[in-house]
């Protein structure tokens, strides 16, 4: 009896959250009308979107969330992809800052992290500018915008890639330097893929 009034007790509080949040119980009927139908039916966007990309599957991993909002728009896609990028540029600049005491790593990894850190702060600077660019696009200033971003998100991806060449000297075992290079690959190609996107934007114009 005790067990039954408990299981009742808590289905209870379960039901009463749901109803003052709907988000919570809607999440899950999201995510598995998404698998089930929402993808298979839009698929074909983000496909030909990432078609463009050199990490086909990366792209495709990352932005196919993006898929029922941007369906053939490309700037929407360009956008989604420098999105994207800030979000894993952050989240490596993070680790970044939690490496500066650390005494895990040599001397030669402390220099390697603190120059990526520099960088990547670089980095994100030329990623914010971009997309601050894409959610104003203007046809009278079309083509300088989009030298604009050719520019910035160029200086990005060569941050990102001057980071993982300062540690090809190191030759460290560091558990923390391996998670570093591996984020900060994973950070580049997704920056290569938002340039490629923003250039299709430009080929295809407003």
């Amino acid at each position: 009896m005790n067990s039954y009034l408990i299981m009742f007790t808590l289905l209870s509080l379960l039901l009463l959250a749901l109803s003052l949040n709907p988000s919570l119980a809607s999440s899950r009927n999201y995510t598995d009308d998404t698998n089930a139908s929402i993808v298979p039916r839009y698929s074909r966007y983000v496909k030909d979107a990432c078609n463009v990309t050199r990490y086909k599957q990366l792209c495709l991993r990352t932005l196919w969330p993006f898929t029922i909002v941007a369906k053939n728009n490309s700037s929407k896609w360009a956008r989604a992809g420098v999105a994207v990028t800030i979000t894993d540029t952050k989240r490596i600049l993070r680790l970044l800052l939690k490496t500066r005491n650390s005494s895990a790593v040599g001397k030669r990894e402390r220099i390697a992290l603190s120059d990526c850190r520099e960088l990547y702060v670089d980095s994100l600077g030329n990623l914010y500018q971009s997309l601050s660019v894409l959610r104003k696009l203007d046809a009278d200033q079309f083509q300088q915008q989009m030298s604009d971003l050719a520019t910035w998100l160029s200086a990005a991806l060569t941050d990102e890639d001057t980071c993982l060449d300062g540690f090809e000297e190191t030759m460290s075992k560091s558990s923390t330097v391996r998670m570093i290079k591996r984020k900060a690959t994973r950070c580049m190609h997704l920056c290569s893929n938002a340039l490629a996107l923003t250039n299709k934007l430009a080929y295809d114009g407003l």
